[in-house]
């Protein structure tokens, strides 16, 4: 059984086709992005099982690209499908072998708070928060429009980004500013990366073997975008973004916490909305402290290593941050089980996960140096000592595992999907 899973950007379109067995096993048999969509110079990276792999441009009509069009996602979609089809390198014999689709999609509010099987009405909310994730929903509900036509009659499955999330109680979930804001515009928190936070938690209880109702965990998404949360048997109780993605952590380019004032002021300054938008997600964080124009944690460390001062300054507000949220969400868990690591910095930054972790301590975690510098985030693995009081973990994050799983479960329940031993 074959499952599609499609990550539509503003400009990328990304795809892993699986495989799953009757058994509930599953290979990856082919994954890629379309990248520049909508922008000159278009290409498709892909790779498939058994090494094949490809990068390549996609070649518009002279016409077209005179007239200042270029590629919309449903012609990545075609062009994906054009070399899942291809008989030397693609996986699919027909276009027929795709038995669903699952989507992420960023935003849902509250009107969606689970996977839901897409239709008319989702598509309606998911348009009705375009105001909310104006980067993100447009584009994702593109991508959904796109393999309605190219896959007619396939179901495609929507997996919210903020849906995990939504078992914050409302002391975690509203700002302190007029409640009829809240009910006439939305304006609370809504959290982000749940997906990957409910994989990872779902993965520690199994790896832990612990019932996952049972555990207490605090999750760091730690990525060019970075987030945690905390989650209580289950379920999420509070989480570092807020609204919109900008809240919270030091990120690569996104300032994270910031006094709203300041927001006024920049304005009073002379800076217009637009600019100041682009200042807190594209020219802050890491990027804006770190003065070597790079907002990549693998060159901010480095940078550091060679005496550049505001690299280091970058790094310790960064771990700052860090260490100040794993130190108020172990309260509101009344102490942790485990701090998870993961995403592209948490997995592969033996670094930052040490001062991280020797600076909480008191929480009752003992970082084990040597597992810590022999993690390679390509697995499960405890980095913390035997004798800790809370385990320190890093586990590789698999949102498209999570998006098609979820996916496969809602259509099996519902009777859209039956799994056949062969």
């Amino acid at each position: 059984m074959k499952i599609l899973v499609v990550n539509a950007g503003s400009s990328s379109l990304k795809f892993t086709v699986f495989d799953f067995s009757w058994l509930g096993k599953q290979n990856v048999l082919a994954t890629g992005q379309v990248e520049c969509i909508g922008l000159p110079n278009s290409s498709m990276i892909y790779e498939r099982s058994g090494g094949i792999k490809s990068n390549e441009d996609i070649v518009l009509d002279d016409k077209k690209l005179k007239a200042g069009k270029y590629l919309t996602h449903d012609e990545a979609l075609i062009y994906i499908c054009e070399k899942l089809l291809d008989k030397e390198e693609g996986v699919l014999s027909s276009i027929k072998d795709v038995m669903a689709i699952g989507h992420r999609v960023v935003h849902g509010g509250e009107q969606i708070t689970e996977p839901v099987i897409v239709d008319e009405e989702v598509k309606k909310v998911i348009k009705e928060c375009f105001d909310l994730a104006p980067l993100h929903n447009p584009p994702n509900l593109a991508g959904i429009e796109a393999c309605e036509k190219i896959f007619p009659k396939v179901p495609n499955v929507a997996i919210f980004d903020t849906a995990f999330h939504q078992s914050m109680e409302p002391a975690a979930f509203l700002y302190a500013i007029p409640y009829n804001l809240y009910k006439k515009y939305g304006i609370r928190k809504y959290g982000f990366h749940g997906t990957s936070h409910h994989y990872v938690a779902k993965a520690t209880a199994h790896y832990l073997n612990f019932s996952f109702d049972r555990l207490k965990l605090i999750t760091c998404h730690l990525g060019n975008g970075a987030s945690m949360a905390a989650i209580d048997k289950g379920k999420v109780i509070d989480t570092s973004m807020g609204m919109t993605p900008v809240d919270g952590l030091v990120m690569g380019t996104r300032c994270g916490d910031l006094d709203p004032a300041i927001i006024l002021r920049l304005i009073e300054l002379g800076m217009t909305p637009a600019e100041v938008d682009k200042l807190i997600n594209k020219q802050s964080g890491l990027l804006g402290i770190a003065g070597i124009n790079s907002g990549d944690m693998r060159d901010v460390i480095q940078a550091s290593e060679k005496g550049n001062e505001q690299a280091s300054l970058a790094l310790k507000i960064c771990i700052h941050r860090l260490v100040k949220y794993i130190g108020a969400y172990s309260t509101l868990l009344k102490g942790a089980d485990a701090i998870v690591f993961t995403g592209g910095v948490g997995e592969h930054s033996d670094y930052l996960r040490k001062e991280v972790l020797d600076n909480v301590g008191s929480l009752g975690v003992t970082l084990d140096n040597s597992a810590n510098l022999k993690c390679k985030g390509d697995q499960p693995t405890v980095i913390s000592t035997l004798d800790s009081k809370v385990k320190a973990i890093v586990m590789p994050t698999n949102e498209e595992l999570n998006i098609a799983t979820q996916s496969i479960e809602l259509l099996l329940k519902q009777n859209r999907l039956k799994l056949v031993a062969v």
